[in-house]
């Protein structure tokens, strides 16, 4: 269904280390990283797609979070999701919602949330039972 999601971001080298430690707690890959433009994108190990982008905005203008927008990434366990909000806070996130059950979604649904860096707002959560 997704084929690649792209952050923009203010500060690139902030921002590449940032999502590198969390892709990294996530299991994912590093792609590409193209410093010319500045952008990076991972995916999971042995797949094309969905890809996860950072970088400087296409049009030149400041990179903004968006009022409503989230990104969800799924993990494969509950310690997954808590290693990658412990990794994220540690490198700067803004807490949005510690990691623990939701289960007004659904009573497996373990998910935390947080603002990178730049505002943006990411979902790292597991659908799986403990």
């Amino acid at each position: 269904m997704i084929s690649h999601i792209h952050l923009g971001v203010g500060d690139f080298e902030r921002a590449f280390a940032f999502y590198s430690d969390l892709m990294d707690a996530l299991g994912h890959v590093l792609r590409f990283r193209e410093d010319a433009k500045p952008w990076a994108g991972w995916q999971s190990p042995g797949v094309a797609r969905p890809l996860f982008l950072i970088g400087h905005p296409f049009d030149g203008a400041p990179a903004v979070a968006g009022n409503g927008a989230m990104v969800a990434l799924l993990a494969t366990s509950r310690a997954q999701v808590d290693r990658s909000y412990a990794r994220a806070m540690a490198a700067g996130a803004h807490c949005e919602g510690a990691p623990g059950l939701r289960p007004h979604y659904h009573p497996d649904y373990y998910g935390a949330y947080f603002r990178d860096p730049d505002g943006n707002k990411i979902c790292v959560c597991c659908h799986q039972a403990e």
